[in-house]
């Protein structure tokens, strides 16, 4: 359990630098680090639906929109939807594309009562690269770990 106290500490101190509203922030191989090790621990991807179904999933996540496609409307049931399925004394991780929307995502868990949010920084996808393409710089998927596509 060091290792995993270690990697939240360190992303305490990323978040209390980068002066950010909830607990942490994590880079995509610690997150999955905290997940395999750590009991009760839940990812929140808050993708749209059709990026899970076109882009690809983190097996195992828990799949709440934070907006919806087309549009990007924002989804007013989030909070509501959180709390039926994930208990607010759990560790939450929350990912989306590059790691904004799992930013606003992370800060209204916090404010509704949920202790413990961490924010995946890069996301699944990661950053657009010189080209403007994702998946190559930083994310979840560039980093090799597990996802899988429909």
């Amino acid at each position: 359990m060091g290792k995993i106290t270690e990697i939240l500490h360190e992303a305490q101190q990323r978040a209390k630098e980068m002066n950010l509203p909830y607990e942490g922030a994590l880079h995509p191989d610690e997150a999955y680090a905290i997940l395999q090790s750590a009991p009760g621990v839940k990812l929140v991807d808050v993708r749209t639906r059709a990026e899970l179904d076109w882009v690809g999933r983190v097996p195992g996540s828990v799949e709440i929109e934070w907006a919806t496609y087309p549009g990007m409307k924002p989804n007013p049931n989030f909070v509501a939807e959180l709390e039926q399925q994930v208990d607010k004394e759990a560790l939450v991780m929350f990912i989306c594309r590059s790691g904004g929307r799992s930013h606003h995502a992370a800060t209204a868990a916090t404010k509704a009562g949920f202790s413990d949010c961490y924010n995946v920084l890069e996301g699944f996808e990661g950053e657009m690269d010189n080209e403007n393409h994702r998946n190559t710089v930083g994310g979840w998927r560039a980093a090799g770990l597990p996802w899988k596509q429909s």
